[in-house]
């Protein structure tokens, strides 16, 4: 769950849009034609370099403390008298090429008030269109707006090492909204101390956007840390990721959404903890940027990174003890989280220990599942796994992808692509436990389109990585895993219709024609009797709301597989669905002429309340 901790306007007093306008443009800080998507040369020269802002730089660098040079630190830990000897607080730069103004749309993180919006409805939903979030509302916020500072506070006082690791910012990006992406740039250049960023290295996955060639490239001229890399053909996030690190230079890789802002010292503690011990990889916490607003909204501090058994990122609470743990005192709040997994977009890991580890799975394509295998490799493979509450980065969670997935059929085929990579490399006799919640019925296809494993497998082997039951008990000891007995599993459909039962969104449970992809439409006939859904495997069946107008039905919904309404069945092969408790019987119920929803009706003995699974596994 997240919370919003804005700041408030300076004065309090709001001004009207004209004025507002009048005052950025007279900055430099934005221009319509950001807008209009393209860089004007006017707002070039207002983010060049200034004078002034070099002043600013040169002043942060005589706060700095002195500094050694970096060398890549052994996979050991410092002690304790040299640890106290060579450390510094934790540096709060800010800087900006200009001046901000703290009246524009979006100061302090507040969000973007809907008087500003009236008007534009048209520019609104075209930006959605294109970016999956609101653009115009992006456009209209600064470069270089300021934030609230969302840190626990005592992250104020922490100490980090004199002597840190360089960092390349690596930042992926494929048909990005322009003022997203330079906002992301400015809040790492502003927020980062200047001698411990290497470069920043921008890699274009071949977008097809004008304003992301020529009017990028003159852009970014003005800043020589930053590079584009613009590949000739699509790759998708995790090879382009792949490309910019292979040329990076830092002693250490942070790679970066292209959609974030930096708050204030986030960087050094991230490589503080690589510092002390390269094989530590740590990532920030994540706060979060309103898609529709704008607004910047602080993250909760007691959450960790899981997975579920279909191989999906979910945000999970900690567990007792370690909850307990950071309750007990506030102070406690900047201690770091060790975590499962990461979410994937944000993050930093030692250059070598990166490479060690083979990087990424070049087999992997466009984006999905990269976040599991590199989680899973870093704990088994001699690392560990952190998210640092002392390190804030706010980051736009889309909706969806603005970009296509290439040539593949679908995005869960790429998907299906990536998990069957990971499931086969990295989760030993766990793997039928993700075949049997995600894959089936079409395994066998899936792993013959996967490609050939076996020099990752050989990977595992030369690093003497350890057992993915080693990870569930030392990393993941609260995972459940999964009852895989079961009566039956598959598609659930009815006899008399081309129709199976499907899980569809929320609470709701339908009728649909089957598609025979699984997913929605696989189920389970648990040995306990329930009907559980494939993909949320604590979810099964349960008896909900009465049907109006249709006397004596009950519609079904989902709920905890433990919850008293959870259904027990009675079924033979091709009969029907009959409840244990109230004695009526699966049935179809059609409240408009596109809405057919499942219910217990009263039992008729007619072939339409006859279903069948895909497959029985024992005889019924």
């Amino acid at each position: 769950m997240l919370r919003y901790q804005g700041a408030a306007h300076a004065n309090g007093k709001d001004v009207n849009d004209a004025e507002i306008s009048r005052e950025i443009a007279q900055q430099g800080l934005l221009t319509k034609d950001v807008v209009s998507r393209r860089v004007s040369p006017g707002t070039r020269r207002g983010f060049a370099l200034t004078e002034e802002y070099a002043k600013r730089l040169r002043k942060s660098n005589e706060d700095l403390p002195k500094i050694t040079e970096h060398t890549t630190m052994p996979n050991t830990h410092h002690n304790a008298t040299t640890l106290a000897k060579k450390t510094h607080k934790v540096l709060k730069l800010d800087a900006t090429t200009v001046p901000r103004n703290q009246r524009a749309p979006g100061a302090g993180g507040l969000p973007v008030i809907e008087q500003r919006l009236r008007g534009h409805k048209k520019e609104i939903e075209a930006g959605w269109e294109r970016s999956k979030f609101n653009e115009y509302v992006s456009d209209l916020v600064s470069l270089e707006r300021s934030l609230p500072d969302t840190r626990p506070v005592r992250c104020h006082k922490a100490e980090v090492l004199d002597s840190l690791p360089t960092t390349s910012v690596i930042m992926c990006f494929c048909e990005e909204a322009m003022s997203t992406l330079l906002r992301s740039v400015h809040s790492v250049i502003n927020r980062s101390p200047p001698h411990l960023l290497k470069e920043i290295i921008l890699v274009d996955d071949a977008s097809t956007a004008e304003h992301l060639k020529r009017d990028l490239d003159t852009y970014i001229s003005r800043f020589p840390q930053v590079k584009i890399l613009h590949l000739p053909e699509r790759e998708g996030l995790i090879r382009a990721r792949l490309r910019g690190a292979e040329i990076a230079r830092g002693d250490v890789l942070t790679f970066l959404d292209s959609h974030i802002e930096c708050n204030v010292g986030w960087l050094e503690p991230l490589l503080d903890r690589i510092g002390r011990n390269r094989t530590t990889v740590p990532c920030p916490s994540i706060d979060r940027i309103n898609d529709n607003t704008f607004g910047y909204e602080s993250a909760n501090e007691n959450m960790r990174g899981g997975f579920t058994w279909g191989m999906k990122f979910d945000w999970v609470s900690l567990p007792p003890k370690e909850d307990d743990r950071r309750h007990k005192d506030i102070w406690l709040q900047n201690e770091i989280i060790k975590s499962p997994t990461m979410a994937g977009g944000l993050f930093s890991i030692d250059r070598r220990f990166f490479w060690e580890l083979g990087g990424y799975d070049p087999g992997f394509q466009i984006w999905g599942a990269e976040n599991l295998e590199i989680s899973f490799k870093i704990w088994m493979c001699g690392g560990s796994l952190e998210i640092l509450p002392c390190s804030r980065v706010g980051h736009v969670f889309r909706r969806a992808n603005p970009y296509k997935f290439g040539e593949a059929a679908s995005r869960l085929t790429v998907f299906y692509r990536n998990c069957i990579r990971l499931v086969e490399v990295w989760l030993d006799e766990y793997k039928k436990v993700g075949y049997f919640l995600f894959l089936e019925p079409h395994v066998e296809n899936e792993i013959a389109n996967a490609g050939d494993v076996s020099d990752r497998k050989r990977l595992r082997d030369q690093l003497g990585c350890k057992s993915f039951q080693w990870y569930i008990d030392h990393v993941y000891p609260e995972l459940i895993i999964p009852d895989l007995r079961a009566k039956a599993r598959g598609e659930v459909k009815n006899r008399a219709m081309s129709l199976c039962v499907d899980a569809m969104h929320g609470e709701k449970v339908g009728a649909y024609f089957c598609h025979g992809e699984g997913g929605q439409q696989s189920f389970t006939l648990r040995m306990d009797d329930k009907i559980m859904l494939r993909w949320f495997y604590s979810v099964c069946l349960a008896a909900g709301l009465p049907v109006k107008n249709h006397k004596g039905a009950f519609l079904l919904t989902k709920k905890p597989c433990t919850h008293p309404d959870v259904i027990a069945w009675n079924h033979t092969k091709g009969g029907p669905f009959v409840d244990q408790k109230t004695g009526k019987c699966l049935g179809v119920v059609m409240l408009t002429p596109e809405e057919r929803l499942v219910a217990l009706r009263p039992c008729t003995q007619q072939r339409v309340q006859d279903w069948t699974f895909q497959n029985y596994l024992v005889e019924m």
